[in-house]
């Protein structure tokens, strides 16, 4: 008896060491990753495909397969008609880091544009997806261009498109609709790791397989390159937050490792 009695006090003092123990450990600091994606299903995310309502997944044009979102056209009937896409995350941010990895897989939609070969994009800073009209294309955003290579050239990822947009290089505002960045060329059907720094209306910077390949200033209303509704602010007005999304531009692409950090 007394041998059980010396055992239990033995057992509660290792339960009380170790529950102070664990009181004493570090609790992490600061901002924190926090996954957007669960794995599993498309809860917290609204697709808007042009010609359909916020909200309808149309053609089943999104879908969760094996861990990762993939876009895919292989439920259409007939040719991708422009119906150009994007899978917005349920809420805006301001000041963050955005990180995910892509890859581009199989064959363009029948009829999809050239230039939408193996091209989809993060688009930050979005519109509200409400407020997009039925007909609208893009949201108005500032798009990081994703890009997959041919088999000769060069085409680098992460390149700056500004659907609505304006942004400031330099000392003046940036007209030009879409500028390349410094990145290497992805070919292949390869797993490729970006980022994008926002700092509300200060900075944007792009980040691609931990190179920083783009940097850019005042993100702002302005441009010609997106149908946005007439209540739209007024050219020049500083953008400090939006939403996320992930565009369909008719290339199936995957989409995993969706994480942000508020700053």
């Amino acid at each position: 008896m007394k041998n059980f009695s010396l055992v239990m006090i033995i057992l509660l003092l290792c339960v009380s060491c170790a529950e102070e123990s664990s009181s004493l450990a570090p609790k992490p600091e600061g901002p924190q990753w926090i996954s957007l994606f669960d794995g599993e299903s498309l809860d917290g995310w609204i697709p808007k495909i042009r010609g359909h309502e916020t909200g309808e997944n149309f053609s089943n044009t999104f879908r969760v397969n094996d861990g990762k979102i993939e876009v895919g056209y292989d439920e259409y009937e007939g040719a991708f008609a422009d119906r150009f896409g994007h899978l917005f995350y349920q809420s805006s941010f301001s000041s963050y880091k955005f990180r995910m990895e892509y890859k581009f897989f199989g064959q363009q939609a029948e009829e999809g544009p050239g230039w939408a070969w193996r091209n989809s994009g993060i688009m930050v800073h979005c519109q509200d997806p409400g407020s997009m009209t039925l007909e609208q294309d893009f949201p108005r955003s500032i798009e990081v261009q994703l890009l997959g290579g041919r088999e000769e050239g060069d085409r680098p990822t992460a390149n700056l498109c500004t659907p609505g947009t304006h942004v400031v290089m330099g000392d003046s505002v940036e007209m030009r609709h879409c500028l390349n960045s410094s990145s290497e060329t992805y070919r292949g059907d390869q797993w490729v790791s970006v980022m994008v720094e926002v700092y509300a209306d200060s900075l944007i910077r792009h980040i691609v397989e931990g190179d920083t390949v783009m940097t850019y200033y005042q993100p702002q209303v302005g441009g010609e390159n997106v149908n946005t509704p007439p209540s739209s602010p007024a050219p020049g007005t500083l953008i400090s937050e939006g939403w996320i999304s992930l565009q369909s531009e008719s290339h199936p692409v995957a989409f995993r490792k969706i994480e942000v950090m508020e700053l």
